[in-house]
């Protein structure tokens, strides 16, 4: 699956903002990499709420339409009070000129609702199923230059559509309550790194990362192994290509401090999942991990699951081998553009999990390129209502109680290290020990640890 990125540049996307207010644009159709027809454009688009338009042309124009109602192929008018046409052209060195049109307050329509492209009247996008705008202005209420929306040339380049979000003020109180000092950075660093499993046979607590690719996997281990190293490393192979980058199952040790005492977590890291049943991380091969059967560096393929006679498999495990916690990790970006498919397979990961009794919890990551609030000040990533907004919805959608869901920003452009980003992972790393805890709190003490079948409860032969 191709990469999926926006064409905005810095300045267009500054501008838009302008006519928008406080809001986060999210690409949900890119008609370059989906196709420049009504249909691709409705099955991304439609019940989306407010979204707006962006049309590129080779006359240095982008422009669109905007409103707050859905697109839903209804056939009917559709009224919207809210709704504009708008243009920004950046060519002739005279810097960017900005056009916003209302519709005409007596006009009765917005938009056609129709299975056709966007058609508003004045502009009507993807005509003929093809990369153009038929422009007519002055009908459906909005009238304006030709020369000033488009500069004439009404062949399209490139044609996206974005989900229009209010990101919301911050909240008078946190909704979770967080020590932002340098005497909880050490209190955190000292929980951890004293940290001792119930059962006395396991020496460390194993964690699994789990999520979409691009959720941010690999970047969350480079993170907790670079605070505690004290500078910044990349253990991990992390990056932002279409497919996982991850293509082994690791298990990472971490030390505190260059060749320090070993800190009693380990993160393991898997491929990315994907909507296709035939492509990213198998479902089943989670389980084979949760119970501790595939080995460090194991090479991962969704094309040949694993099962006991592969090369590699371990048939005997311990407590040790096992999973003692599975972290999801979502993009906090990408909350809202979770497919169906993504969120069905999350839910039979979740089935799963809880059959074996893995405590679970949700990490939300790249929360200050989610909300400008949080960019802004760090301290503000539990005052934001919409970063709260966000946590809402993804328990919801996990099944997954609010207080089991934590915020966190990785180290990814960073060259040293910041105590607020710091105490966030802190905070997720202390969470996972606690629910390790739980986790071997719950399993029966059998007279050989050595040797233990532990989702049966009987020591293996």
């Amino acid at each position: 699956m191709p990469v999926v990125t926006s064409s905005l540049s810095e300045g267009h996307h500054r501008l838009l903002l302008s006519l928008l207010g406080h809001v986060r644009l999210h690409l949900l159709h890119k008609a370059s990499v989906h196709g420049f027809s009504a249909l691709a454009f409705h099955n991304h688009c439609d019940r989306q709420g407010t979204t707006i338009i962006a049309a590129y042309n080779a006359a240095g124009f982008v422009f669109g339409a905007h409103t707050s109602q859905d697109y839903a192929q209804s056939g009917a008018d559709v009224c919207d009070e809210k709704a504009f046409l708008y243009s920004i052209h950046t060519g002739g060195g005279g810097g960017a000129k900005t056009l916003r049109v209302a519709p005409d307050i007596h006009t009765a329509c917005a938009f056609k609702d129709m299975a056709t492209g966007p058609d508003y009247g004045a502009l009507v996008f993807l005509h003929e199923d093809a990369a153009k705008v038929q422009s007519n202005p002055g009908e459906g209420g909005f009238t304006f230059q030709p020369a000033q929306m488009h500069g004439d040339d009404t062949a399209l380049t490139e044609f996206e559509v974005y989900r229009v979000e209010g990101l919301g003020d911050l909240l008078a109180k946190p909704w979770r309550n967080i020590r932002w000092s340098a005497e909880r950075r050490q209190q955190l660093m000292k929980i951890i790194l004293t940290y001792k499993p119930e059962v006395q046979t396991v020496q460390r607590a194993r964690a699994v990362l789990v999520g979409p690719v691009g959720a941010g996997k690999s970047t969350f281990f480079n993170s907790i192994n670079s605070m505690f190293r004290g500078n910044m490393t990349s253990q991990a192979i992390a990056g932002t290509a279409g497919k996982s980058v991850t293509t082994q199952f690791r298990t990472y040790t971490i030390k505190a401090g260059k060749g320090g005492a070993v800190v009693p977590l380990i993160l393991c890291d898997t491929m990315g999942l994907e909507e296709n049943t035939e492509a990213g991380l198998d479902v089943e091969d989670l389980v084979h991990i949760f119970k501790g059967h595939v080995k460090d560096r194991y090479q991962l393929n969704p094309l040949t699951p694993i099962h006991q006679d592969t090369p590699g498999f371990k048939e005997r495990t311990t407590l040790s081998d096992a999973i003692h916690c599975v972290v999801y990790v979502v993009d906090t970006c990408k909350v809202s553009l979770l497919s169906q498919k993504m969120l069905d397979k999350f839910a039979s990961i979740r089935k799963k999990t809880n059959h074996l009794g893995i405590p679970q919890i949700l990490l939300m990551t790249k929360v200050d390129e989610a909300c400008p609030l949080a960019a802004e000040d760090l301290q503000n990533v539990y005052r934001s209502v919409y970063l709260q907004r966000k946590a809402r919805e993804l328990s919801e959608s996990f099944g997954i109680p609010m207080s089991c869901v934590l915020l966190v920003k990785s180290y990814s452009e960073e060259l040293e290290l910041h105590q607020d980003v710091d105490i966030l992972l802190l905070t997720a790393a202390e969470k996972i020990l606690n629910y390790a805890d739980s986790f071997f709190e719950n399993q029966v003490v059998v007279e050989d640890p050595e040797a233990v079948d532990l989702y049966t409860s009987k020591v293996m032969t």
